[in-house]
């Protein structure tokens, strides 16, 4: 890479390189609910921080740790050193805060307590094309480990939740539901996305669709809205059963996790399962034709070889190609928060 006066500069080399330094700086700080406990507080010294959270490095390091979390906007600071007092900044306070409504930190616990360690297999991942992580060292399906653990089980399905929230939130305030009446959320995890759609679409009434050991958990997170006259659950394998029948049928982040061939058969049940008219939209990071912009569309791809071995993120002329070889007769493409977007097909 060069700098704007055509000079060869290692900056933004050593920034990528470094990269997993501040990826942890933040992972730590939201596995010590630091702003989460800064929220309670409104603001706290350094000396607070340190006996709030039982650390034990020499204060130096603390003021290092606080503020490179400044640094990157993460906290605000008055004073400097002995003196500093923190605060949440307005983005951590708005995402990084347990139970404020858009909080995405089960995302980041997942990241932390998962992938970190298996992107460090990424060499082997793509020397070998196998997965690196729970499953590999067996055959078993990913989701079958992940769900034999009540604990990372919740993990996933929060973290699920929490990485779509924002692109939820905008498709149902995006997508024109005025000719539709019923929603299927397919691998449905905690019921999050028809519970948003139930709040931005009074009329609508959805389904959340995933396996039998997750229905408990949709049905007690649906059971703390105020929707639960409109958001069902139904539980079944996408692959073995038929889809429930609705007007729309959603995937979130279900499609990159398979192959081609799988992500046929998923297509065309979902074709299946819609009335004429009806449509399937994906809601993915969906990867931009010339592969040039979408860098976290192609990242989650990676991370789907990471996890899977065969699963991949795709572009919409894929979309298209896949969509039309089942039947759909027309596709159009929403975009959605950062680098999400909404792949819709209609029949």
């Amino acid at each position: 890479m060069e700098n704007q006066d055509n000079q060869p500069s290692p900056a933004s080399i050593m920034q990528i390189g470094s990269g997993f330094w501040a990826s942890k700086l933040l992972l730590a700080a939201v596995k010590f609910q630091l702003f989460t406990k800064l929220a309670e507080k409104q603001s706290m010294s350094a000396q607070q921080i340190k006996t709030m959270l039982n650390l034990k490095c020499n204060d130096i390091h603390l003021f290092d740790f606080l503020d490179a979390l400044t640094g990157f906007g993460f906290l605000n600071r008055k004073g400097i050193l002995e003196s500093a007092v923190y605060s949440n900044s307005v983005n951590a306070d708005a995402f990084l805060v347990i139970d404020k409504p858009a909080y995405i930190g089960g995302m980041l616990d997942m990241l932390n307590n998962r992938l970190y360690q298996f992107w460090g297999n990424l060499e082997e991942g793509l020397l070998t094309g196998l997965p690196q992580n729970e499953i590999k060292a067996g055959d078993d399906n990913l989701f079958d480990e992940l769900y034999k653990s009540p604990e990372r089980l919740l993990e996933f399905i929060n973290a699920m939740g929490s990485i779509q929230i924002g692109n939820f939130n905008a498709f149902a305030q995006q997508f024109d539901f005025s000719k539709y009446k019923t929603l299927t959320d397919v691998g449905g995890c905690g019921a999050a996305l028809s519970a948003t759609v139930a709040k931005h679409q009074p009329h609508m009434k959805c389904t959340s669709f995933d396996l039998p050991v997750v229905e408990p958990i949709a049905k007690e997170k649906i059971a703390k809205t105020l929707f639960s006259d409109r958001v069902t659950t139904a539980s079944g394998d996408f692959f073995a059963d038929p889809f429930p029948k609705a007007d729309i049928v959603v995937m979130g982040n279900i499609l990159h996790d398979w192959d081609e061939p799988k992500k046929l058969a998923l297509l065309q049940k979902a074709y299946d399962a819609l009335p004429d008219g009806g449509a399937f939209v994906a809601i993915e990071n969906v990867i931009d034709d010339d592969r040039s912009k979408n860098v976290f569309g192609m990242m989650m791809s990676l991370n789907m070889l990471i996890e899977t071995g065969t699963g991949f993120d795709y572009t919409f002329s894929s979309f298209n190609k896949w969509t039309k070889s089942v039947g759909f007769k027309s596709t159009s493409i929403v975009p959605l928060t950062g680098p999400a977007s909404a792949a819709i097909a209609y029949k």
